[in-house]
């Protein structure tokens, strides 16, 4: 079982970017955001329930109606869960609307696990490929429990523009 809670909005051009636009420093991207993804994965181990936490701070949000697209940096990982501390995930939501009672239409898309593999220089698959800002797949997993809010907004041009 997996659970997350996304918390995330938009704030547009508060990360600065020195030397991004051939030397030009910019004042952040339209994508910028702030919030907090928590994940949970718990799963069985040798006859035995185990779950970890992760958390993470939001960078980046793009939206399209009934669509997200969020990415965050792992700040903490409770003991024994993967070594993702530094390492940014996308998810991404589709939010299918008003939902019949006990029934969720909304999907989500997590980045990691078998949706953002590569080839390591040994041949073998990884999943340590790195995910930049607003990057993630699909939402390819159906909520089974809650569910999730997408309010849009376009994004906005750069200051002085």
């Amino acid at each position: 079982m997996r659970a997350f809670t996304i918390d995330a909005h938009a704030a547009p051009y508060t990360r600065p970017l020195p030397g991004a636009d051939g030397g030009r420093d910019l004042p952040g991207a339209p994508n910028d955001a702030t919030g907090t993804v928590t994940v949970s994965h718990s799963t069985v181990d040798k006859g035995r329930r185990v779950t970890f936490t992760a958390r993470a701070t939001v960078d980046s949000l793009i939206t399209a109606p009934g669509y997200a697209s969020v990415t965050a940096v792992v700040t903490w990982t409770s003991p024994g869960g993967p070594p993702w501390v530094g390492r940014r995930l996308g998810l991404s939501v589709y939010d299918a609307g008003k939902d019949a009672p006990g029934r969720s239409r909304d999907r989500l898309g997590y980045s990691w696990e078998f949706a953002n593999l590569s080839r390591a220089d040994d041949g073998n698959w990884t999943d340590e490929t790195p995910v930049g800002t607003a990057m993630a797949p699909a939402p390819f997993a159906p909520v089974t429990r809650g569910g999730f809010t997408v309010t849009h907004a376009d994004l906005p041009l750069l200051p002085g523009s």
